[in-house]
This record gives structure tokens, C-alpha cells and sequence, in this order.
């Protein structure tokens, strides 16, 4: 498939302009893994910084450009923006209350409704952010075994808080990654050897259900290995954490615990709980119910009522769908084009990682460079990547965008084809 009319790239002038006024107030003008000092978006110049509104599959930048978006937020949206379902079960919370003195009883039906749907769930604590509820996952595994250990996998991502770092980092202190052990993914040897030379001092053990970090392939894990590690936790009396606050909902509505055959002793998530509103939740087995309980743990809008409504709205309407079925055909359906794309071009595009929560690599070159070229150039003509993070699938998401889609890639990567004439078959 090839376009009869070519794109004409976008332009990102007003975005320019108003970056250099955020930088005059705000560090860095767009802080953390949205702006362009870290994150994802290389090179910086074909991305916009600034966006206007949004719906559904798409977003439009303040210079009027339109994209179709494969990061969804970087994952909250997804049902798609402004869902109306979700919108309107906000708004008549909105009407009664939100942050009130003692919280509405939205938060009980809210929990109910995880307890009904998450496997491992006997109970749901609320917060605001991943990083809230991996802290605090932490903290239990801590308070329920008196000890201080934390196994990480290699490519690990828990947040930001300064456990969750590491020691070059700055402002990250010895103390803070002291009790950090580190173990490579999907091999049971090296992890049952860690467990062994610190018998008796491992708290807990928390990972996302596959390798999804950035910069490299997303790997799944191998037959068994989950139900391994499980039985190497109850073992040793370690606390099995879940972090589902990337995949949570994309791959199973009771959990991707359970996807894998496993059960946690505590999952955490966060993205696509609300469809955008902002909250979080920590969800556990009945044997550390108490335990987080005794925890010292809350904050300002922890128990707001409007996105304990959109939660809801958002939990129901993902079962209505069958979500996961549903992101696995439509991520399936867009890798498997992208793909052929490339082909098509004398290109090898390497699509890893569950359907749903995708990542890209352009395999002709180990420097990731030429992916960066390829990526850039489908951002300009209005298909919303990013180089070197997983992608996320929404349930707003057509065959017609994924033709779109599909079609801007040829493009691409005819670009580069153009640029790189020596370049593939």
C-alpha cells in the first residue's frame, strides 16, 4: 500500500513559542518523561510540546496539527479521550461531591467492583499515582516479614520515588538503595541464587508481569517461570508484588497475574483505571489486609469521588467489551501492518512485547538512530509515536486508523528509503 498523496509534514511554531515561555517559569518548561530534556520523543524536533484537545483515538497540538495517538497519555485513556460514559459518570459525581471531610460511599462500591473483578483482590486501598501504591506495596511487604530487602528485575520501572532509583542518580541517597537486590529477568537459576544468599532477609520480590522497560525489546516470560518464582516466594516467606500499573487491564480484566497463571500477594494499578481521572489503587490478598491497615499512608485527595466514579464507569464499560480480546485484535491487527510495512520497503520492524502495549524497533540499525528517523517522520505527517517507550492500545481505536495508520508508515519509510538509498533488500 502506498499514498497517491503525499504528506505534508507538520510544523511545531507555536509549540516553540510557548515552550520558551514555560521555561521561564517552569524547570525544564515540560518536566519528567513528557518534555524533551527525558523521555522518549527523539528527535525533539518533530514531536509537539504542547497539545489543545483531545478525543477519542486522537489529540491536536497547539499549532493545529492532528494525531492519531499511540501513547493514550502514556496509558490512562484507555477507552479513548473523553469517553462519554466515563465523562458523564464524573460529572453526576461531580454534582454531589469530591473531596469532602469524610468520603463518599462511591469509594466502597469502587472497591467492591475490584474485588469482583481483580483475582488476587480481597481489598482496595486508594491513591493517586503508581508510584503511591508501589510505595506503599513495599511498605507492606516490609511491615508483614520484619524484613528489608527488595528483588528488582533487570530494566526495572516502580515509579520515582528514591527506592525506586538508582544510587548515581541525583538526589538518590545509599541509604534509599541499600536494600535493593537486583536479579536478570526470566532466569529462575540466578533468582533462586539470590534468594538463598540472603535467606531470611528478602521482603518482598516486585515486577511488572513481562519485561516492558525502554530502549529494548519487550520480552515475555517463558513457560512456568511465574509459577516458579511463586513457589520460590512462599518458600522463603517473601511477599510477591505485582507492579500492573503499565499493563493492568490491557492483557486481563482479574489481573495479568492471573494472565500468566499466577497469583500475587499485592498488585498495583493505576493508567487504565479511571480512563484519565486520577487515581490509583493497591489491591492484596486477605493475609496482608491488616498489615497495610497499620500502615501510616494517605494524602490530600486520596479518597476524591469523582475518579472513584469514573473508575467505575471505566471497570464496567472494560468488561462490557471484553477489553483485553478486543486490544490484543486491534494491536495484533496494527503491528501485523506496520510490519509489512517495513517489509514492503526492504525493512525489518521488530514488534515485541503483548499487542496491546507494543513496542517498536527498526532492526536494520544497532544504534536505534534509523528508528528514530522512521518514527519521527510518521509523527510529522500525524501518527503520534515515540522512539524508544512501549505504545498502548485504546478501545476508541478503528480499522480505519489503523489504516491511516499503516498508510503514513509506507511513507516513512519511504523516506528513509530515500534518504538511505543503500539501505535493506
Amino acid at each position: 500500500m502506498t499514498t497517491t498523496t503525499p504528506t505534508v509534514p507538520y510544523t511545531h511554531a507555536r509549540s516553540r513559542e510557548l515552550f520558551e515561555r514555560a521555561l521561564k517559569v517552569v524547570p525544564s518548561g515540560v518536566y519528567g518523561h513528557q518534555g524533551p530534556a527525558e523521555g522518549c520523543a527523539i528527535p525533539v524536533s518533530a514531536y509537539p510540546l504542547f497539545s489543545q484537545r483531545a478525543e477519542g483515538t486522537r489529540f491536536w497540538d497547539v499549532d493545529g496539527n492532528e494525531y492519531i495517538d499511540y501513547m493514550c497519555g502514556y496509558g490512562p485513556n484507555v477507552l479513548g479521550y473523553g469517553d462519554p460514559d466515563v465523562t458523564a459518570a464524573a460529572a453526576a459525581q461531580q454534582r454531589l461531591e469530591d473531596v469532602v471531610t469524610v468520603p463518599s460511599t462511591v469509594m466502597i462500591d469502587f472497591a467492591e467492583l475490584l474485588v469482583d473483578t481483580v483475582a488476587s483482590a480481597d481489598w482496595a486501598f486508594f491513591a493517586k499515582n503508581g508510584g503511591d501504591v508501589t510505595t506503599l506495596a513495599v511498605m507492606t511487604a516490609r511491615a508483614a516479614t520484619r524484613r528489608k530487602k527488595i528483588v528488582f528485575f533487570e530494566g526495572f520501572y516502580h515509579g520515582v520515588a528514591p527506592w525506586t532509583q538508582k544510587l548515581d542518580y541525583p538526589g538518590v541517597l545509599e541509604e534509599d538503595v541499600a536494600h535493593n537486590l537486583y536479579a536478570p529477568w526470566d532466569d529462575l537459576p540466578a533468582l533462586e541464587r539470590l534468594f538463598s544468599e540472603h535467606r531470611g532477609q528478602i521482603a518482598g520480590l516486585i515486577a511488572q508481569p513481562y519485561l516492558h522497560g525502554n530502549f529494548a525489546d519487550n520480552r515475555l516470560p517463558s513457560p512456568g517461570y511465574w509459577q516458579a518464582v511463586r513457589r520460590l516466594c512462599d518458600e522463603h516467606g517473601v511477599v510477591l508484588i505485582v507492579d500492573d500499573v503499565r499493563a493492568g487491564f490491557r492483557l486481563d480484566l482479574a489481573g495479568s497475574d492471573h494472565h500468566f497463571g499466577f497469583r500475587a500477594d499485592l498488585i498495583c494499578f493505576c493508567k487504565a483505571l479511571a480512563n484519565g481521572y486520577n487515581v490509583s489503587a493497591l489491591c492484596g490478598t486477605d493475609a496482608l489486609k491488616d498489615v497495610v491497615s497499620s500502615l501510616t499512608y494517605t494524602g490530600s485527595y486520596w479518597m476524591s469521588a469523582v475518579p472513584f466514579a469514573a473508575g467505575i464507569a471505566t471497570i464496567t464499560k472494560l468488561r462490557e467489551l471484553d477489553a483485553p480480546a478486543l486490544f490484543d485484535r486491534l494491536g495484533t491487527e496494527l503491528t501485523t501492518g506496520l510490519v509489512s510495512a517495513a517489509a514492503d520497503h526492504g525493512l525489518t520492524l521488530v514488534a515485541s512485547g503483548a499487542p496491546s502495549l507494543f513496542y517498536l524497533r527498526l532492526a536494520e540499525d544497532d544504534s536505534l538512530m534509523l528508528h528514530q528517523e522512521w518514527v519521527a517522520e510518521c509523527v510529522r505527517r500525524g501518527v503520534y509515536l515515540t522512539s524508544h517507550h512501549n505504545h498502548f492500545i485504546n478501545a476508541a481505536l478503528t480499522s480505519a486508523d489503523i489504516a491511516r495508520t499503516v498508510e503514513v508508515a509506507h511513507e516513512a519509510f519511504g523516506v528513509l528509503r530515500d534518504r538511505h538509498p543503500g539501505l535493506g533488500g
